[in-house]
């Protein structure tokens, strides 16, 4: 089966007494027993609840994983990851990661014990000289968030298969969904998602996924999922499933209107750089090309003087000046004051996350209504 059906096929006539198409809301939060000893493998619905599980069921199914587990947010998802990590372990991540991810470990978990190095995940000896007794993960973003870098996931997998010890293999997949790519096919131990994003596509759900393809690593992440309670409710889960169904062709439409936004991009004379895997200068092309289907509808561009990118954001009409990605309608975001205000200034600006840079998610607008936006936005 296509992945393009298993998108459309996600959680059809689950509910086998009536035969719904749809799966139903199932709005409670716990399940009477048959009788003493007894279950009807339903009991409470933080531990599981049907109308999450058929969207859990969907993921897995998407990114050829073992189980997929649905958190309350891409953040609690990435949190319950952690979790997964002991005092004194090590993890590599990816450096121009979401702020969010950042923050998480810069803030927070470092005092329960975790270390973190930043790398250029695009470059493998950056990776491979980062490593240490005592890393367990290693954290991608591909294409990276801001920048559009990719990481050459074989490669790295490879790398971690190597060392002595275990090391997990954890790949975002936000930016391209399994549409696009699928990292557990690559090699890759766990994926992890903002089902705000792409999967659900419409700006109405905040959401993350995991899904993993060792079933002893599931039986650990759905330990912690249960232990820690951040799931998704069922009315969410019920709306990423209504969104995972249009995936392909809002992808296919997203991809074909980034491309030639990007082009138009690099004609325009207060543009100085776009970044988009699709683009033929772009570095990390082949790659890309090599582990995904397609480039994607996320691009960023870098204008030519500090004043543009605030007469932009009040200038779209078109675009909307709002956080996120993702969704059908075309979003416009300043990374450096907004997805990446985290990071300290001096980190933004060696890697690049300037205050001339802006991200666009494109939507499946006209695309001539979309360049016609940015042209009279950039109009100085």
């Amino acid at each position: 089966m296509k992945i393009s059906t298993k998108a459309v096929q996600a959680g059809l006539v689950t509910d086998k007494t009536t035969g719904a198409i749809s799966t139903p809301i199932y709005q409670t939060a716990t399940f009477r027993h048959p009788e003493l000893g007894q279950s009807t493998g339903y009991d409470y619905s933080r531990t599981q609840n049907p109308t999450r599980k058929a969207v859990e069921d969907a993921l897995a199914s998407l990114e050829e994983g073992h189980a997929g587990f649905a958190f309350a947010s891409g953040m609690a998802a990435i949190t319950a990851l952690l979790m997964l990590y002991r005092p004194g372990d090590h993890l590599i991540i990816t450096e121009d990661c979401y702020g969010g991810t950042y923050r998480l470990l810069d803030k927070l978990f470092i005092q329960f014990g975790l270390s973190a190095t930043f790398v250029d995940t695009s470059d493998i000896e950056e990776v491979r000289h980062a490593l240490q007794p005592s890393t367990k993960a290693i954290l991608l973003e591909t294409p990276t968030n801001p920048l559009m870098k990719i990481a050459d996931i074989k490669a790295i997998t490879s790398l971690a298969c190597k060392t002595t010890s275990p090391i997990h293999v954890i790949v975002d997949n936000t930016f391209l969904s399994p549409y696009l790519q699928r990292p557990l096919t690559l090699g890759a131990d766990i994926v992890i998602h903002s089902g705000s994003k792409y999967l659900s596509g419409h700006n109405d759900v905040v959401c993350g996924l995991v899904t993993a393809k060792d079933p002893a690593l599931c039986e650990k992440i759905g330990f912690i999922q249960n232990a820690t309670g951040a799931i998704l409710g069922p009315q969410d889960s019920w709306l990423l499933l209504r969104g995972l169904k249009t995936l392909a062709i809002r992808i296919r439409q997203q991809q074909e209107n980034a491309l030639a936004v990007a082009k138009w991009l690099t004609t325009h004379p207060s543009v100085t750089k776009v970044y988009y895997p699709g683009l033929t200068d772009h570095p990390g092309r082949a790659i890309q090309e090599s582990q995904a289907s397609g480039y994607g509808g996320m691009l960023s561009f870098v204008v030519d003087h500090p004043r543009l990118p605030a007469q932009v954001l009040r200038k779209v009409k078109v675009l909307q000046f709002a956080e996120s990605l993702g969704g059908v309608e075309s979003l416009i975001t300043f990374p450096s004051v907004q997805t990446h205000a985290d990071i300290p200034a001096d980190v933004r600006e060696r890697l690049g996350i300037s205050d001339c840079l802006l991200r666009l998610s494109v939507g499946i607008e006209d695309v001539e209504d979309i360049i016609a936006d940015l042209a009279q936005a950039l109009e100085q």
